[in-house]
């Protein structure tokens, strides 16, 4: 499988990813694609070492649809949003 490189846009959901990251939204960021969830969350923790802190309970979102952290393959395109979606707590 070839991969080739784009742009996508990470958004970090809640106060608390704001906090561990200290950003909301990175504008630029180069990704790999295709390539799998659990490829692209440690592709963010290099950028964001502090996100470790959520490894048990968090997901990804690509184009506003949930992606569990593992060997699926995500095919990205360029401008794509990708979301760190922390634990969820009901209530």
């Amino acid at each position: 499988m070839n991969s080739h490189w784009l742009s996508c846009l990470l958004w970090f959901w809640s106060s608390f990813n704001v906090e561990l990251t200290g950003v909301k939204e990175e504008q630029t960021v180069a990704v790999p694609t295709p390539i799998s969830s659990l490829d692209l969350w440690t592709l963010l923790l290099q950028r964001h070492p502090r996100l470790c802190e959520l490894q048990d309970g968090v997901v990804l979102a690509v184009r506003q649809e949930y992606v569990a952290i593992g060997n699926q393959v995500v095919t990205l395109r360029d401008g794509d949003e990708v979301a760190v979606v922390p634990p969820l707590s009901g209530g």
